[in-house]
Parts: C-alpha cells; sequence; structure tokens
C-alpha cells in the first residue's frame, strides 16, 4: 500500500472521518474522497502528502477552518474540489508565485468574504467555482487578467457582488464556455461573455438597460438565463440566429416589451422558454410550431391579446403550457386530432377573457394526465452536454415555474415529472363541467373557480384519486355535492364556496378537515362544519348525479330494512351474500351495474 499512487472511493456511503493511515501513503498522486458522508476536519497531515495532483473532497460533511498557506505545501497540485462542504478557508495576503498553479480550483460554500489573493498569478486555470460564498463588492480589476487564455468555466454565482470595478465591453476570456453570475446583486448593463460562451446565467441580479447587439454573437449559446433582472426594451431580432443551438432561454420577471420575437424561424433544439412576467404584446408568433422539441413555456404575466393557440397541441412534447394572466379571449376551438397536446402535464390559462364551454374534447384526450404515478421521483429537466476537443461536459437544465396551488402562488424550483394540473380559473367558461374530467386519473391539482359554470358537480370527479386541491368556488354549481368525492383520499385542498349547491355535506374521510370557509355562500348546503343542521336524520332526495350510481346501493340497504323483523345480522348478511354472487342476475334485474374503483397507492413526492 505504501507504493499506491491513486486511491479513488468517491460516490459511495463512506462515514466517520478522514481516516489518519491515509497519511502513510506518501506515493499517492491522486485522492478522490467526494460525494460521501464523511465529516470532521480535514487533518493538517494531509498537506504533508507532497506528490498529490488531483484532491477531491467535495460533498461531504467536512467542518472546520482550512488556512490557505497549507496549499503552498502541495507542490504538485493542480486540481483540488473542497466544495460543498461545511468548511472555511481563511485566506492570507499572498501573491506568491510559488503558489501551486491549479487547473481546476473548486470553493464553492467555504464561507470565503473576498476573492483570494493567490489567483492573481493563476494563469493555467480552467474551472473556478467560487459559489455560494459570502463575497461582497465589485469584482476587482485584476481578476479580468487570471488565466484569459484558459478559463473555460467561471462561477462565483450566489454571493453579494455589485458590479464590475472597470466594466469590459466584453469579458475577457476568450476560451470561456460556461459564466455563471446569478444570484448576486449586480448592477448597470448586461456583461457580455466572449463568443465561444455554451451556458450564461445572470438570472437574479438588479441589472438594467436594453439586451447589447452585442449578444447576438454568441451564435454557439445552449443556455440564456436572463430573469428576475430590471432589463427593458425589445428583444433584438438577431437573437434568432443562435436559435438552433439554444435549448434553454429565460428571460423572465424583466421589464422587455413589444412583440414576442421570432424564436423558432427554423427547426431548432429549444425546450425551455419562459417570457412570462414582462410586458409582451401582440399573438404569440406561429414561428413557435417550429420548436418540435420544446416541453416548457411559460408567458404568463404579459399583455398578450390571443385567441387560445390551440395549434401548440401539434408540438410531440410539450408538458408545461402557462399562458395565466394576459388577454387570451374567445372559446377554445374543437378538438383536432392534429393538436392533440399528447403528452401536456400542466395548464395555466387563469386570469384571461376565455369563454364558452369548457373544452370537454381536450379532457377527453389528454393521455398524459391520465397516468398515475410511478416508483421513482424524477424532475423535469432537459439533459445536454457541451463538447470542445478534450472536454464532455454533461449538464443539467431543471425546469421551473410559478403557480397557484391550494389557493396559494407557489414557486416550484423543481416540477416533478409526475405533477398534472388543470387552472382554468378567473375566466368567463359556461356551461356545465364535463364529466370526461373524471378520465383524467393522475390529477394533482384542478381550479375551475370565478367562471359562470352551472349545473351539477359530476360525480366522475371522484375518480380523481390523486387529487390533492380542488377548486370550484364562485360559479353557478347547483344540486348536492356527490358523496363520491369522499374517495380522494389525498385531497387537502376543497372549496366550493359561492355558488347555489343544496344538500347534506358529505362527511368523513377528507372532508372531516375542511373548515366552513370551503362551503360558505352555500345558503342550501346543510351539515358539518356548517352551523346549518340538516332537517332530519333522512337523507335528503337524490339528485340527478347520485342516481348515477345506480341502484344497487339503494337496494343492498332495501334487505337491510327486510332483516329488520328477523335480525339485522341476518338481513345484512343476506344482503351481502346476494349483491356479491348473483351480482349478474342483481344488476340484470334491479338496475345498472355499478362501477367498482379502487384506490390507487400514491408514490412519490406530494406538491
Amino acid at each position: 500500500m505504501s507504493q499506491l499512487s491513486t486511491l479513488n472511493l468517491g460516490e459511495n456511503q463512506l462515514s466517520g472521518q478522514i481516516p489518519p493511515w491515509l497519511m502513510n501513503l506518501t506515493q499517492l498522486t491522486q485522492l478522490d474522497l467526494e460525494e460521501n458522508q464523511l465529516e470532521g476536519s480535514i487533518p493538517s497531515s494531509l498537506f504533508e502528502l507532497i506528490n498529490l495532483q488531483y484532491l477531491y473532497l467535495h460533498s461531504n460533511y467536512l467542518n472546520g477552518t482550512v488556512r490557505f498557506h497549507l496549499l503552498s505545501k502541495l507542490k504538485n497540485i493542480f486540481q483540488l474540489e473542497l466544495s460543498n462542504n461545511r468548511l472555511s478557508l481563511l485566506s492570507y495576503n499572498s501573491t506568491n508565485s510559488t503558489f501551486p498553479k491549479f487547473n481546476l480550483l473548486g470553493l464553492n460554500d467555504c464561507n470565503l468574504t473576498e476573492f483570494p489573493d493567490f489567483l492573481w498569478n493563476q494563469h493555467e486555470l480552467e474551472w473556478l467555482a467560487l459559489a455560494g460564498n459570502n463575497i461582497h463588492g465589485t469584482i476587482p480589476r485584476w481578476m479580468w487578467n487570471i488565466s484569459r487564455e484558459t478559463l473555460l468555466s467561471l462561477d462565483p454565482s450566489g454571493n453579494f457582488l455589485t458590479g464590475f470595478d472597470q466594466h469590459p465591453v466584453v469579458l475577457p476570456w476568450s476560451r470561456l464556455l460556461r459564466l455563471e453570475l446569478a444570484s448576486n446583486i449586480l448592477q448597470g448593463p448586461l456583461p457580455i461573455p466572449p463568443p465561444s460562451t455554451f451556458q450564461y446565467s445572470v438570472s437574479r441580479n438588479k441589472l438594467t438597460g436594453k439586451i447589447p447587439a452585442l449578444l447576438c454573437n454568441m451564435t454557439s449559446l445552449v443556455s440564456l438565463y436572463l430573469s428576475s433582472n430590471n432589463l427593458s426594451g425589445r428583444i433584438p431580432r438577431c437573437m434568432a440566429n443562435f436559435s438552433k443551438s439554444l435549448i434553454a432561454l429565460q428571460l423572465g420577471n424583466n421589464n422587455f416589451d413589444g412583440p414576442i420575437p421570432e424564436t423558432c424561424t427554423v427547426p431548432n433544439n429549444l425546450r425551455v422558454i419562459d417570457l412570462s412576467e414582462n410586458q409582451f404584446q401582440g399573438q404569440i408568433p406561429r414561428s413557435l410550431a417550429n420548436c418540435v422539441m420544446l416541453e416548457h413555456l411559460v408567458l404568463g404575466n404579459n399583455q398578450i391579446d390571443d385567441v387560445f393557440p390551440f395549434w401548440l397541441g401539434a408540438l410531440p412534447q410539450l408538458q408545461v403550457l402557462i399562458l395565466r394572466s394576459n388577454k387570451f379571449h374567445g372559446a377554445i376551438k374543437s378538438w383536432h386530432t392534429n393538436f392533440r397536446f399528447p403528452s401536456l402535464h400542466i395548464i395555466d390559462l387563469s386570469n384571461n377573457e376565455l369563454a364558452g364551454d369548457l373544452p370537454y374534447e381536450y379532457f377527453q384526450n389528454w393521455d398524459a394526465m391520465k397516468l398515475t404515478e410511478g416508483d421513482d421521483l424524477r424532475y423535469m429537466q432537459a439533459n445536454t452536454r457541451f463538447e470542445k476537443p478534450g472536454y464532455i461536459i454533461p449538464t443539467e437544465f431543471i425546469y421551473s415555474m410559478t403557480m397557484t396551488n391550494k389557493d396559494m402562488q407557489r414557486y416550484y424550483e423543481k416540477v416533478p415529472d409526475t405533477f398534472t394540473a388543470i387552472d382554468f380559473s378567473s375566466n368567463n367558461f359556461e356551461g356545465s363541467i364535463p364529466t370526461s374530467i373524471g378520465s383524467l386519473k393522475g390529477l394533482h391539482l384542478l381550479n375551475l373557480g370565478d367562471n359562470n359554470i352551472s349545473g351539477h358537480i359530476p360525480s366522475s370527479l371522484g375518480n380523481l384519486t390523486q387529487l390533492e386541491s380542488l377548486d370550484l368556488s364562485k360559479n353557478k354549481l347547483s344540486g348536492e355535492i356527490p358523496s363520491q368525492l369522499t374517495w380522494m383520499t389525498f385531497l387537502e385542498f376543497f372549496n366550493v364556496s359561492d355558488n347555489n349547491l343544496t344538500g347534506p355535506i358529505p362527511q368523513g374521510k377528507q372532508f372531516s378537515t375542511f373548515s366552513n370557509t370551503s362551503f360558505e355562500g352555500n345558503p342550501g348546503l346543510c351539515g358539518t362544519p356548517l352551523s346549518r343542521a340538516c332537517g332530519g336524520s333522512e337523507a335528503s332526495p337524490p339528485t340527478p348525479s347520485s342516481l348515477e350510481q345506480g341502484s344497487t346501493s339503494e337496494f343492498y340497504w332495501k334487505f337491510v330494512l327486510m332483516g329488520y323483523g328477523s335480525g339485522l345480522v341476518i338481513g345484512v348478511s343476506i344482503g351481502y351474500y346476494l349483491m356479491s354472487w348473483k351480482h349478474e342476475w342483481f344488476v340484470a334485474t334491479f338496475g345498472k351495474q355499478q362501477r367498482k374503483w379502487t384506490r390507487t397507492e400514491r408514490m412519490g413526492l406530494r406538491s
């Protein structure tokens, strides 16, 4: 073992502290303990292994203090990864040229308060990670001079950076592939990376001004994240030039205006488009029909004035469509086999001016919403990789969205790929609730509130056994609340307030958890939790929706009453026997066979 040069124990479940016997391996050139559950401090003797060239300790639970001068003992090291632990690195003022020359340096989440001075003389860096620290103030001017010809990836995201000592027109690293500046407090105009850049993120800052035309030189872009700033103006038309390579475009939560740019002028690889929370006007460009790979389209909270874009239903991969809070109007056109939204999981049309009947044919054919979830929890994402000579860089783009769930607006930093939702609230829809909604057994959220919907609540909604949130409030619904809704045993939020519902409130299971506010504004409703008691112990006369259940249950209880004279237990037993063993005869003689439903066990994350 004393001659061992490489020890790779990464990505296991090792726990405890770094063992002291490792210090005896004096010939080690590579030590990999990444992604385990190691804790405690890093032994200072580890820095006596002077032959080390690669040291990977990231993604553990290591803690304590590491002084930078210890690194100077590792004369031969050029790849060091300490990220994602609980370490505190104490820098010291030194620009000593004898400090190791790094190729890769990972110092994410290391409680740094400033850019380490030793970076001044780092001219061979390819990967520099400084994310999630406590670095305040401006990016020093000398940073532009480090590793100008070699740097491929720079990530100082998640700090408190306010800007640049000297703002360059174009950032100086000629080979840069990846630049992460997100989640700082950067002010001023948008920094422009070099044309070589594949991935650029500067979201969640305070940048102002327009998108410079120089950005259009970045024809290799795979992802562009400019969301949550104060950028304004129109999107340059030239941005269509890099749409062939682009996978993710996120410009949401800014002050952009004008028409939505013609993003997909030719077939391309775009999977994510998020232009929400801006001031875009006009119609949705038909060029989006060329985005045949598109999975996630978010255009909510703009001023788009258009009819429902039924033609987007031709996109075979579209999973998320969010159009809320715009000026969409008119009726939703009849379903067509060429525009059937085959992969749709989430649709949000709330707070528009849509009218007409609810689109029952769409509900019948949204097949992806009929699937109950599987065993593995996964998130909606796009996977890709950057490829340059000598480098393959796998990258995940995690989809995110904002949606109202359980009467609260919620930001989903990650969206489970089994989450399904329909929000048509705050429009002018009318007519009845289609029974076909009951076929969408994978639904977790259904919001039809604040419309002009009338008629009865269909008992078929009881088939939605995965449903967690149901809002039918502020409509013109009448009749009784179907008892079948008690089958929805995952239901956490229920609101039928401000309708014309009558009769007793169903009791038991989830209904015992709902408060008065779920039912108020219906003078004809009675029973718990309302203070109005129902008129007697007898059940109210059956409504047409309850008659849909068939007459088998009614006949069963007739057997119970018949058995009262000769013993209630015997009567129940006889009834059960006939119901169980003579069912076909029973149905043919006394009524329509009732469909038997079983609860589907739920696996995965509950939103």
